[in-house]
């Protein structure tokens, strides 16, 4: 079994044959991931070496202290945090042998066409269909709030195979090149000035069907693997203390006396308070994760992300006063990432909206903790055995 000392020893060794000073980012990533020390829980050949995945913080020290680059995760974050773990869980050897590798070294991005204009919060109710013809398949539809795709290169792509059946039923998964005819990528700009969203337009788009991922009509229970794995990546992302949003507002506190008030004192400390519960919890849902895939408790995290965000947000701009709502670039952009820390208050603030929105609505999440976690009745559900054909839409 792998063990913390042979990961320090694997890891000397790929520092010893590719000096980080000396070797191409690119390269030093690319030996990292042959080395099995990109994703050390994954398997052999696939980034991993099958090794507990609570020793990767050991093989990350490591590299860090050496100046070793990193995958730049936030650029790469759909593909790392949701991609990834439907490829291995589902896809082929083909396939995992294809995409792991260059989504690991950020070669490729990704992007997730899931949510429509019809089909938002009820994600099992979308309408882009997929048709069958000989060994491809033919997708038409409209995606949209889909992050990245101005740079992706892949999509994972949720789409209706069979409308005679319920529609959690006839749901199908497919990987989509987003450089094939018949995909066309429109920005869609936010209440921020930026487009970091897109909508996506899919028009006699094909597929072949070996990029399909799981059975004909099981994309829904794959598209779970996926959905769990997004809240856990946005909700419970690791941070030091003071980290995330509210450390631009404690670091305000104390350089800034003259802003102060007894009200606002009380607010902080609350929030500051309920920022580190949040954080440790993030911490021991990661160490839940090293016994099995997630669970419904990644819709909690999620669900404290953006309430935390959103009252933090509030509370800087009422803090700052005027300058609060100062916001220095509102140009219309096309960002790879979003910023949160390394922007203005006012930025933050608008941005922020989007937290309970992105990643399944604030609603959707309460009932999925109401449900799976406290075992309440679930809502009556009047449309789960009619065919989707006959929804009304």
């Amino acid at each position: 079994m792998t063990d913390a000392a042979e990961l320090r020893r694997r890891t000397a060794e790929l520092l010893a044959a590719h000096p980080p000073a000396g070797t191409e980012r690119l390269d030093f990533l690319r030996a990292r991931f042959d080395a099995g020390l990109a994703w050390v829980h994954y398997p052999e050949g696939l980034g991993g070496l099958g090794a507990p995945r609570s020793l990767q913080a050991v093989v990350d020290a490591e590299l860090e202290a050496a100046g070793a680059p990193d995958n730049d995760p936030r650029r790469i974050g759909i593909g790392l945090g949701m991609a990834a773990p439907t490829i291995l869980k589902y896809g082929t050897e083909e396939q995992k042998q294809r995409f792991l590798r260059p989504l690991w070294t950020g070669e490729e991005v990704w992007c997730q066409l899931f949510s429509e204009p019809g089909a938002g919060s009820d994600l099992a109710a979308l309408g882009t269909r997929a048709v069958r013809e000989g060994d491809d398949w033919v997708v038409n539809g409209q995606k949209v709030w889909t992050s990245s795709a101005h740079v992706a290169r892949w999509a994972i792509l949720i789409a209706r195979t069979d409308p005679d059946v319920p529609k959690h039923a006839g749901i199908t998964y497919f990987l989509c090149d987003m450089t094939d005819p018949g995909v066309e990528v429109r920005p869609l700009r936010q209440i921020t000035g930026e487009a970091e969203f897109n909508e996506v337009f899919l028009t006699d788009v094909r597929v072949p069907d070996t990029r399909r991922l799981g059975e004909i009509g099981a994309g829904w229970k794959v598209a779970q693997t996926t959905l769990n794995n997004e809240r856990v990546a946005i909700g419970g992302m690791r941070l030091p203390r003071e980290g995330g949003m509210i450390g631009p507002v404690a670091k305000t506190w104390r350089e800034r006396p003259e802003l102060r008030t007894h009200d606002l004192h009380q607010r902080l400390l609350k929030l500051w308070v309920e920022s580190e519960v949040s954080r440790l919890t993030a911490e021991r849902l990661r160490q839940q994760l090293v016994a099995g895939q997630p669970g419904p408790e990644g819709a909690g995290m999620k669900l404290a992300f953006a309430r935390l965000n959103q009252e933090i947000s509030g509370l800087e701009v009422e803090l700052r006063g005027e300058e609060g709502l100062l916001y220095d670039d509102w140009t219309m952009r096309r960002p790879e990432l979003v910023d949160f820390v390394g922007r203005d208050a006012g930025y933050r603030y608008l941005r922020s909206k989007g937290n309970s929105i992105e990643g399944g609505t604030s609603e959707v999440l309460l009932n999925i903790v109401a449900e799976r976690v406290l075992g309440l009745p679930s809502e009556p559900r009047t449309d789960k055995d009619v065919a989707w054909k006959d929804l009304s839409r």
